[in-house]
């Protein structure tokens, strides 16, 4: 039976997978698939092949599913590939379909436009897995398979290369199901059993949740409440528990007042966390001797601090487990008390330190709805108080490039806004950042989301200038020309505000979400005035 060609088949995919839109880059090299999923209202044209692997990589988190990119080959898998980094990094479960040249010239090096030498062994490095389709009858079952490895614990993205001579073609074979994920390993029973007398004899337990306990929240929190542990967070593991919740400190970890609470802990239950470098104090935060590790990833257990008893297996099921075992917790009096003493103090002291800006933040909270995405670029408001004091109460809602690189906050809010249309979505940006990829501004304003877009704008690059000032060197190549933003949306029908005094910014945000429709307001951040205290990112500097 024959079946329709390679464009129809992709959108088969989608449909079947309950994805709404794929974002990619139309090419010589793609036009068949982008034909296809333009004809089924699915195709969203970002202007680079780096924003449409990061809008499918924000599509991903808040849908909870697929997210799908499709890009040229040589240049375009290229450009794809930073941010294919940052998705390998979080986790995110994206399908990156690329074009190749003609299959009769693969690896023959003879110039077709753009080829690639060793194309595949490039997006290897930057994948969970990469492939190429080999013939027409082969992309049906090529393509099922990547989304299912994408979706299989332990997530990421997947990319697959496909000639274009073998898009065109009808595609030959019967209808074929979907690929399920690979079904994730369980811990043995008396792994389990000693993890749980750990547990239950803990004195003054402490959880540490990273992204790997997003899809574990009712048990985290029965948990957490069973145990009376307070709970530390990456910035992965935000929102698995609501960080309304008396229990939750949060994303702050080397904060002065948490570290305390870490130190007189006898025992860490950390669940899907990779402890990253910037979020341990470049590892030498010290944990407590006795650690149970849960990840699905087994290469994880003990690779940055010892673990006493690793399960390795999903979140949800293992948690589940101990908790069927767990008896009478041995918690000592006063130790919950404790956890949220320390909740209290840590934010009380960010708020102090970020002065003028805590009317921002408050401001933002109250009128977003908590279904809101807040999408954070890399950028001194994002690293100070978007990533800790913002709440978070649902984790699809906190997007941030966990790989630390800048300017993907806007390319990601337009993901998360698509997935999700009926709630406003915030990018919050910095001028610096905002020019790495400015050009999406065109694509907010053809696909008009409910986005707003906030730029704080210092004149350049304000993470790097604060850490050179902090170590004794001086600017170089952080101050840039900025735009006139004002000139710039207007140039592209997007309405824009102007905020030079911080209270003045909760009116603007409500005026900015009235239009429900996409709306810039730019900060202008020497006009608000410093924060009491300095921003210095969290980055090992050899000799500092």
């Amino acid at each position: 039976m024959a079946r329709p060609h390679g464009g129809d088949l992709l959108v088969d995919l989608l449909r079947e997978h309950g994805v709404t839109a794929a974002f990619g880059v139309v090419s010589v090299h793609n036009l068949p698939l982008v034909e296809a999923l333009d004809a089924a209202a699915m195709f969203v044209p970002v202007r680079h092949e780096a924003a449409a692997v990061n809008a499918a990589d924000a599509y991903a988190r808040v849908s909870g599913g697929l997210g799908v990119a499709v890009t040229s080959t040589g240049t375009g898998a290229g450009n794809a590939a930073g941010s294919l980094i940052e998705a390998l990094s979080a986790g995110s479960r994206v399908l990156h379909v690329t074009g190749q040249i003609d299959s009769p010239y693969l690896g023959q090096g003879r110039g077709v436009i753009h080829e690639t030498p060793e194309q595949l062994a490039l997006l290897r490095a930057v994948s969970k897995s990469a492939t190429t389709i080999r013939t027409a009858a082969a992309a049906g079952p090529v393509l099922r398979a990547a989304a299912a490895e994408a979706l299989a614990l332990p997530q990421g993205p997947v990319s697959v290369e496909w000639p274009i001579d073998l898009q065109y073609p009808a595609q030959i074979g019967g209808a074929l199901a979907p690929v399920a994920p690979a079904a994730p390993p369980h811990p043995a029973a008396d792994a389990m059993d000693a993890a749980a007398a750990l547990i239950a004899g803990a004195r003054r337990p402490l959880l540490w949740v990273g992204g790997g306990g997003r899809g574990a929240r009712a048990e985290l929190r029965v948990l957490a409440e069973r145990l009376g542990a307070p709970v530390l967070t990456s910035n992965a593991g935000r929102g698995s528990i609501g960080e309304d919740h008396p229990l939750v400190i949060g994303n702050f970890g080397t904060n002065p007042q948490a570290r305390s609470l870490v130190e007189d802990a006898d025992l860490l239950i950390s669940v899907g966390s990779h402890f990253r470098s910037n979020e341990t104090a470049q590892f030498t935060l010290p944990l407590p001797a006795r650690h149970v590790q849960i990840d699905v990833d087994p290469v994880a257990i003990g690779r940055s601090y010892a673990a006493t008893v690793g399960l390795v297996g999903d979140a949800a099921p293992v948690l589940g487990g101990l908790l069927d075992r767990l008896g009478e917790p041995a918690t000592e009096d006063g130790w919950a008390d404790r956890g949220s003493a320390v909740r209290a103090a840590v934010r009380e002291h960010l708020r102090a330190a970020i002065g003028p800006y805590t009317a921002i933040c408050d401001a933002l909270r109250a009128r977003l709805p908590e279904r809101s995405v807040i999408a954070r670029d890399v950028t001194v408001p994002s690293s100070t108080w978007g990533n800790r004091l913002l709440p978070i109460t649902e984790p699809e809602t906190n997007v941030f490039p966990l790989g630390g690189g800048i300017g993907q906050g806007l390319a990601m809010g337009i993901g998360a806004a698509t997935a999700r249309p009926d709630e406003p979505t915030v990018v919050i940006a910095g001028d610096g950042g905002l020019a790495v990829h400015l050009g999406e501004i065109g694509t907010l304003a053809q696909q008009r989301p409910w986005l707003v877009l906030v730029v704080f704008n210092d004149g350049g690059y304000g993470v790097l200038r604060s850490m050179q000032e902090a170590h004794g060197g001086r600017p170089a190549g952080v101050d840039l020309f900025t735009p006139d933003f004002a000139t710039v949306a207007a140039a592209v029908g997007i309405e824009h505000r102007l905020v030079a005094d911080a209270d003045r910014f909760d009116e603007a945000l409500a005026k900015a979400l009235a239009t429900q429709g996409p709306s810039v307001i730019e900060v202008d951040v020497t006009a608000v005035g410093p924060m009491p205290v300095p921003f210095v990112p969290p980055v090992h500097v050899p000799g500092g």
